[in-house]
């Protein structure tokens, strides 16, 4: 097992890379492959001579060819290939497009297109990344951990392939999440590729089309469920610990059935977190802290209708909930601000629902006097006329459900109605924000899970903020890692919040935007990581310095993707 290394020379004061192979296997690598940008001098030092043509670029010129080559493809799905097989040879180039070109790549290689990846990932396999671990080798857990690239991992993202996006059990082929998200981690808040890990905990599949599927790479099986799953998790979660004991664990994409319960049984046995629950929550307390300064009213003022109860719609509700209670609400009080709808309509006692869905139960005395379509159900319709709902969150999958007539009755109940249809990919979301824009007249505030262009309505053009979980779990993640916290905890999550709603400058909330330019993501990471390294260190689980010793480590661990000159290390340590 390698271990990346950068050093300084003290005499020199050069910052260089100690590289621990020559020749072929250092063009092969793409941590430490620089292709056509290898100086001379190191392509004699290192034994390069003839493996490269003979012109030396730089990166900007690097770029230059590559972005040229990527814009030539037609269609997303070959420029997400074009963008994994360039990461596969060179990902300090990869990284360095990504961040020239930030806006336009992002819904490469995430959402919406990593959900068609996922969906064709047994097609499309090429080259590993990461590593799995399956119920056929996990017995062998701590043998595949020792076959991570590097030795200094400190940041691993896992799922099990259930619930990718709003596409449901995609088995293997879910590993395009982790690969992706990790992707988001490093150009957003800057961690060395060398200290990331993906991870598929591949416990088989229940989706039919892949088990038949003769191309398929996953364990062919259906998936493992109750004690069985679990056992097969806390095997994996001992080896991690063994192995990099300070590495931050960041849980992705598992079904809702396991997905609380594995966050909760290990959340405060190490540093880890939900994105899908914690990050989604904490993006939208961070767009809700942003309007209330557009609508110039408070949190408590707003009523809350979140269609869809699975791991996002509870992850916003949980965080809303802590939101209401900053604001000198009680438990109770802040609860009866929400209402959730499930399959089964509005949650009301008596309903089967999971242990997770039960702090939203509303008494049956509360909805007795409501007008009901069906005094059997109480619909998302009902639900929204019947509360004066003024915000509406989706988070289903189902897309069209946010229809006019649905739109019409929440601008019946407020001047400036939220609507917030977050599910993922595009195809999937709730509503459009034209749709939603057009039915209100243009007076409405729109959030969106998937990026989609302005909209013009009133001759006015009204630019769409994308409540994209970027904003908050790479500055999480890093803050975590730099103060040294044991556990990320909710307080941690709604300091981001809030430091993320502190970015949006006056001009872009008066312009009706509620979360700063996705170009801003590395500040946006840096502010939400500093957040979150005081508040661990005030609550005494994190380093203590002071406020901008803090903001300095911040900065020095976030990587800028630039080539650093090679020395070559013997295999007795001695460098020359």
């Amino acid at each position: 097992m390698l271990e990346y290394t950068k050093r300084i020379d003290p005499f020199t004061g050069e910052e260089y890379v100690q590289v621990p192979f020559k020749g072929l296997f250092l063009t092969e690598h793409p941590i430490y492959n620089k292709g056509t940008a290898f100086p001379q001098n190191e392509r004699y030092s290192l034994g390069l001579c003839g493996l490269m043509p003979d012109a030396v670029s730089t990166l900007h010129l690097q770029k230059q060819r590559t972005y040229a080559n990527f814009i030539t493809k037609t269609d997303d799905l070959e420029k997400y290939i074009y963008l994994m097989s360039l990461q596969d040879r060179n990902e300090t180039l990869y990284y360095s497009l990504i961040l020239d070109h930030l806006e336009e790549m992002l819904p490469i290689v995430y959402t919406p297109t990593v959900g068609k990846a996922c969906q064709q990932f047994s097609h499309l396999y090429r080259r590993r990344r990461g590593i799995y671990v399956s119920v056929n080798n996990i017995h062998h857990v701590d043998e595949i951990l020792k076959n991570a690239s590097f030795s200094n991992v400190s940041l691993i993202v896992a799922t099990d392939g259930e619930r990718i996006l709003g596409l449901g059990d995609q088995g293997a082929g879910g590993m395009g999440i982790p690969i992706g998200k990790i992707s988001l981690y490093i150009a957003a808040a800057g961690l060395h590729p060398a200290y990331t890990l993906p991870v598929m905990l591949d416990v088989g599949t229940n989706n039919e089309e892949l088990l038949n599927d003769p191309l398929y790479i996953g364990v062919r099986q259906k998936r493992l469920t109750g004690d069985d799953y679990d056992a097969f998790i806390e095997q994996f979660v001992a080896a991690v610990r063994k192995r990099f004991p300070t590495a931050l664990l960041q849980w992705e994409d598992i079904g809702k059935n396991n997905a609380f319960r594995v966050l909760d049984r290990y959340k405060e046995r190490v540093c880890s977190f939900n994105d899908d629950i914690q990050g989604t929550g904490s993006v939208a307390l961070g767009v809700f802290l942003s309007a209330m300064k557009i609508k110039k009213q408070k949190l408590s003022d707003q009523r809350f209708v979140i269609f869809g109860q699975g791991q996002a719609g509870l992850g916003i509700s949980r965080q809303l909930v802590s939101g209401l209670k900053a604001e000198g609400l009680s438990d109770k009080d802040a609860r009866n601000h929400l209402f959730g709808i499930d399959k089964d309509g509005l949650l009301i006692e008596g309903m089967p629902v999971s242990e997770e869905q039960k702090f939203l139960l509303k008494d049956k005395a509360m909805v007795a006097d409501w007008q009901l379509a069906d005094p059997n159900r109480i619909t998302l319709a009902d639900a929204i006329k019947n509360t004066k709902a003024t915000v509406l969150i989706g988070v289903t999958g189902q897309s069209g459900a946010f229809n006019e007539e649905i739109l019409k009755q929440l601008a019946q109940n407020t001047d400036l109605p939220m609507i917030m249809p977050l599910s993922n990919p595009t195809v999937k979301a709730e509503c459009t924000p034209e749709t939603a824009l057009k039915a209100t007249n243009g007076n409405c505030l729109v959030a969106t899970g998937s990026p989609f262009p302005p909209v013009k309505i009133n001759e006015r053009e009204q630019v769409i903020s994308q409540c994209n979980n970027l904003y908050i779990f790479p500055g999480v993640g890093l803050g975590a890692l730099v103060a040294g916290t044991p556990k990320v905890t909710d307080e941690m999550f709604i300091a981001a919040s809030q430091a993320l709603s502190n970015m949006v400058t006056p001009d872009q909330l008066d312009s009706g935007r509620m979360l700063p330019p996705i170009e801003k993501i590395r500040t946006v990471s840096e502010e939400v990581a500093l957040a979150v390294a005081k508040e661990a260190r005030d609550s005494e689980l994190g380093i203590r310095k002071d406020d901008e010793d803090l903001r300095t480590m911040i900065r020095n661990a976030m990587w800028q993707p630039k080539y650093l000159p090679y020395r070559y290390a013997k295999p007795d340590g001695e460098i020359f």
